[in-house]
Order: structure tokens, then C-alpha cells, then sequence
């Protein structure tokens, strides 16, 4: 397999708009997308994945009220935005001051930067986000982990059928008032959601690239001698 099969450069054509047209998506491609989602393996089938899948003027009530509670109250995450120290939170510095800098925002316009913020909060102008909540299993992490292999095939199947699709940490920053709104259990936590729909292409940040890190800083190779990554 090389670079040239068709699946890799699918799979490596995807990415994450940050802008969509309003217009909803008709119900049979969004059933199938779910159908493909839930499709996806997870630790033992138990399939730990409770979505709340959200349009319309819910959606608008929705986003109101999120961005109600951030000028208000600010953030309130039930799992920690801590990136630590090092190249993680380089990384994501780096993709913001890319988006920033197509978005001509400066980096000291406080003004500017916390209007994005509410701009994650209205979903992009997006007509449908899925929610993704974590039933109360353990300690959570297989159950977060699962959640990726949704997200993943939920966005995959979003670029089959030619839509686009972002998962969005932003939404699970406020994620009382989600369960409030949606009327969801309080022992289930937000962990992101993912807004969906055409994007609108004409905007500066309809792809912007946020690079990927060399193989050879992410893996490590044992046992195989002929592997070179760089």
C-alpha cells in the first residue's frame, strides 16, 4: 500500500470547516451517517456512546443559551482543558494563530477572539451537531475511547456522502447547560460534539490546514528492523 490508494487519500482529505451554510441535510443521508457511525468497535460491544443529535430552532435554543452562560458565567467542563507542558499545547497555539491569521484577527483584539468563541458556540452556522455524552462506566477512559472510534467513522461517512463535519471540544467546555437544554441525566459528561452539515466554502478558514507531526515523533517502533520513519 502506498500513499496513492485511494482510501489514504481519502481518509487525508478530510478536514474540519470551520463555517457552514444553513442548510439541513436530507433525513435519509443523516440516518445513514449514524448507521455508519454506530458501526464503529468498541471495548467488549458495549457500545458507550449516547448522542443527542440536534437541529432546527433546538439547535438555535441551544446555542443561545451556551453562549448566554460563557459571557456570563464563563466555562464549566466536566473533564479537564488542561494540555500540560511541551508539544501539545504548541500545537494547538499553532493551529490558532493559523486560523487567526486567515481571520486577520490580531493577536491582542481580546474583542475579536472571544466572538469566535461564540462563533464555536453557534456551531459555525451549522444546521445539525451531535452531542456526545459518556455514561457513568468506570472511570470513563475506554469509554472516551470508544467515543473516538464513533467520531471517527461519524466524519468519515459525513466526507463520503460529500458533507462536512468538525468535532468541537468548544461545546463540552459548557456542558451543564447542554444537559439542561437536551434534558440529559447528570451523570452522563460531555465530551464534545459534532457539527455537521455543507460547509460554505467561500470562507477563509474553510481549509485550513493545521499540519500533522512527523511519524517519528509520534511512534515508536519495536521488533521491526526495516521500518524507517521520519
Amino acid at each position: 500500500m502506498t500513499s496513492s490508494n485511494k482510501y489514504s487519500e481519502f481518509i487525508r482529505s478530510r478536514h474540519s470547516p470551520r463555517s457552514f451554510l444553513p442548510d439541513s441535510l436530507p433525513v435519509d443521508d443523516i440516518k445513514q451517517v449514524l448507521e455508519d457511525a454506530q458501526s464503529a468497535p468498541s471495548n467488549s460491544n458495549t457500545q458507550p456512546w449516547n448522542v443527542h443529535l440536534v437541529g432546527g430552532e433546538k439547535l438555535q435554543e441551544l446555542s443561545a443559551a451556551l453562549i448566554k452562560e460563557f459571557d456570563t458565567n464563563g466555562l464549566n467542563p466536566d473533564f479537564t482543558t488542561d494540555y500540560g507542558e511541551g508539544v501539545h499545547p504548541q500545537r494547538s497555539q499553532q493551529l490558532a494563530a493559523k486560523m487567526y491569521g486567515l481571520l486577520g484577527i490580531e493577536r491582542d483584539d481580546k474583542n475579536a477572539r472571544i466572538e469566535f468563541v461564540r462563533e464555536n458556540l453557534r456551531f459555525f452556522g451549522a444546521p445539525h451537531a451531535a452531542l456526545l455524552f459518556i455514561p457513568p462506566l468506570g472511570d470513563r477512559i475506554r469509554a472516551a475511547f470508544d467515543q473516538g472510534t464513533y467520531t471517527e467513522n461519524f466524519l468519515l461517512s459525513l466526507a463520503a456522502h460529500g458533507y462536512h463535519g468538525i468535532p468541537q471540544g468548544m461545546i463540552s467546555l459548557i456542558a451543564p447547560t447542554a444537559r439542561e437544554i437536551l434534558g440529559v441525566e447528570e451523570d452522563h459528561k460531555l465530551i464534545a460534539a459534532i457539527t455537521f452539515g455543507k460547509a460554505d466554502e467561500s470562507s477563509p478558514v474553510f481549509k485550513t490546514n493545521p499540519g500533522r507531526a512527523p511519524l517519528a515523533e509520534t511512534v515508536i517502533v519495536h521488533g521491526i528492523d526495516d521500518l524507517e520513519l521520519s
